[in-house]
């Protein structure tokens, strides 16, 4: 009996901007050396259900898309499958091509079949055997004299799973009961995916309860036992994950459980990619998905996720890359996403762990948010457990263009919770640069002038050094103090009042495109000369009496970079999210004062570094123990 890897579709909604990310019905030519696309006619209409599309007559389109190309390279790196077949069902006059490529995107045809009859099966066995360094494998169909429709195509194997079990789905939110209802409906009209589905476990940590919404009722009737609502108390994103890998390991059924954030829209074939994967690798892997934009549906946003030792600081691999565009570029002309990318870890927007890892990895960290992912992801990895990222499997996730939490009460998590995942993981003495990219990031805020992530990141250093305990003690406060500690600084009110329209005393300081960004920011010994002269400047110059009571000058959230704003006593810039504009002005005394408390406890923590790593590190495995975790979610429930 064949196993079904991955199912030809298309998308749910009846959405143009997705058409890309599931066929390729345009023809592509070059101008000025930028790929242009040249529509043929083909849109969302020809998109006749779930699985079936229309081909105009005289047409050819290539399913070499993200969503419907078949990941080749890490089928043949990670699983023992070493022959697919590509079943495709037709009816009409037409050519069906099969293609695939290599790691450096240099595609070659592999395979063509006629077909004639009203409906028509094309099988295709192709051999998975030549894909170590990357490559995929898709086919396209080309018309004759009359249109023609694809009934359905899948991709399947002979060979049996290293295991069979399903997989538990765990979503945490946090006040987005709408995201939650539609993530819900979307699994109840997939039967094909809640086939591998054993339990719905939403976490609702809220107060505006996903149960109270108008649909809810609805949708808990269609998933039936399926559905468990759980409620606690807020304990963020790796306490709502850490219940879900609790109520997993309860259930022997489950082999999986599947993370998934809430403020999402999911593809559900990506779901049931995810466990069919995970069910063929041949030793036990985290299987991770992609996340395209929320807001701008066809832009990738991260392909694979590493973290560089050194700084012990995420990023996106190949980042100046990202975001790709697939309304701009399409799958065949993307010669980088051919390559098998290695991933150290992959965030839980979605992600797929074994319950066989969670039982000999643990729990997350009582982290809150932040960096919950990718220490799970380094400590899997000590443990010989891979992550993947894989290609074809993702959902969109509002991104971080809109948003900044590098300066709202976010800041205390990134800090703290990097500094603990080093302490934990590094293998370089010291943490390596990381404390000296952690002074240059308060020495940026607060020439800034904001003072408030200086603030939270100083807090945060006090909690690493008072010992690993101060984590799961802290789990339920430390959110809420942040949010209150924001009152004590007014750069952090956002003014959108209509009424009120804010001015600076010399206008908007309005920067060209080739002088943004790196391209004027001062490198070597420009650098360190403007250091010393903007902090030398904040240290003793007080503030003109006009720029603290009128802001000086006003810029766009693009041109409010750390080597321009230092200039002025005071300024007006754009939110992240243009909804108002804040106001920034310069505090001698704030400024010198946290200046000496970041500068004080970053040398104490460099002097401490190697007694709290063997501290945090014996600690480690009872801050993700089981028991620890469910104490947590018991207190004060």
């Amino acid at each position: 009996m064949p196993f079904v890897l991955q199912n030809v579709v298309f998308p749910t909604d009846r959405d143009p901007d997705l058409l890309p990310l599931y066929l390729d019905a345009d023809s592509w030519s070059t101008i000025d050396e930028k790929p242009v696309r040249v529509a043929t006619g083909a849109h969302i209409g020809d998109v006749l259900g779930r699985e079936s599309v229309r081909v105009r007559k005289g047409r050819r389109t290539s399913f070499a898309s993200y969503f419907n190309a078949f990941p080749a390279s890490y089928w043949q790196h990670w699983t023992a499958i070493r022959s697919v077949t590509l079943t495709v069902r037709t009816t009409g006059e037409a050519t069906v091509l099969v293609y695939r490529s290599n790691g450096s995107g240099v595609q070659q045809r592999i395979d063509t079949a006629e077909v004639t009859g009203e409906a028509t099966t094309s099988s295709f066995e192709i051999p998975l055997t030549q894909f170590s360094d990357g490559g995929w494998i898709w086919f396209d169909i080309v018309s004759g004299r009359q249109d023609v429709i694809l009934d359905g195509a899948e991709w399947t194997t002979t060979q049996q799973p290293a295991r069979a079990g399903k997989a538990s789905l765990g979503i945490t939110t946090y006040n987005k009961p709408t995201y939650c209802v539609e993530t819900l409906e979307a699994l109840a009209a997939s039967p094909g995916v809640l086939e591998v589905v054993d339990r719905i476990f939403l976490i609702d940590q809220g107060n505006d309860r996903v149960d109270a919404q108008p649909n809810f009722d609805a949708v808990s009737g269609a998933l039936g036992d399926q559905l468990q609502l759980i409620t606690q108390k807020n304990l963020g994103g790796s306490g709502g994950f850490a219940r879900a890998m609790h109520e997993t390991l309860q259930r022997p059924e489950s082999d999986f459980v599947q993370l998934l954030d809430d403020d999402v829209r999911i593809e559900p074939e990506s779901i049931r990619r995810s466990v069919v994967f995970g069910r063929f690798a041949t030793k036990p892997v985290i299987v991770g998905a992609h996340m395209f934009d929320l807001l701008d549906r066809p832009k990738l946003h991260a392909w694979a996720e590493v973290i560089d030792e050194a700084p012990f600081m995420w990023r996106t691999l190949y980042q100046e890359q990202m975001p790709h565009d697939f309304g701009e570029q399409n799958l065949r002309q993307a010669k980088q996403l051919h390559m098998r990318m290695d991933a150290d870890y992959n965030g839980w927007w979605m992600c797929l762990i074994p319950t066989s890892v969670i039982a000999e990895v643990g729990l997350p960290l009582p982290a809150f948010i932040k960096w919950d992912d990718a220490e799970y992801a380094v400590r899997a990895r000590a443990k010989g457990v891979p992550t993947v990222t894989l290609p074809g499997a993702a959902l969109w996730h509002v991104s971080w263009v809109g948003k900044d939490d590098s300066i709202d009460w976010q800041a205390y998590f990134h800090a703290r919770n990097r500094i603990v995942a080093a302490l934990l993981h590094s293998t370089v003495p010291n943490g390596g640069t990381l404390l000296r990219h952690s002074r240059r990031m308060d020495l940026k805020h607060l020439m800034m002038m904001q003072y408030y992530p200086t603030a939270l990141r100083n807090l945060a250093l006090r909690d690493v050094l008072s010992g690993p305990d101060h984590m799961r003690k802290t789990l339920a406060t430390r959110m809420p103090l942040a949010r209150k500690m924001a009152q004590k600084f007014p750069e952090t009110v956002v003014h959108k009042d209509p009424d009120e329209v804010l001015h600076s005393r010399r206008g908007r300081q309005v920067f060209q495109l080739h002088r943004r960004h790196e391209f004027d920011s001062p490198t070597g010994m420009r650098l360190r000369i403007f250091t010393a002269r903007a902090l030398l400047s904040h240290l003793i110059r007080k503030p003109a009496p006009e720029n603290v009571a009128t802001p000086e000058v006003e810029f766009g959230k693009e041109d409010a970079h750390w080597w321009r704003v230092p200039a002025f006593d005071s300024a007006l810039i754009s939110a992240a999210d243009g909804s108002g504009k804040q106001i920034y002005t310069r505090n001698r005394g704030t400024f010198r004062g946290m200046l000496y408390d970041s500068i004080r406890l970053h040398r104490k923590l460099k002097k401490q570094w190697p007694r709290l790593a063997r501290e945090y590190r014996e600690a480690l495995p009872e801050l993700v123990a089981d028991n620890e975790w469910v104490e947590s979610f018991e207190a004060d429930a």
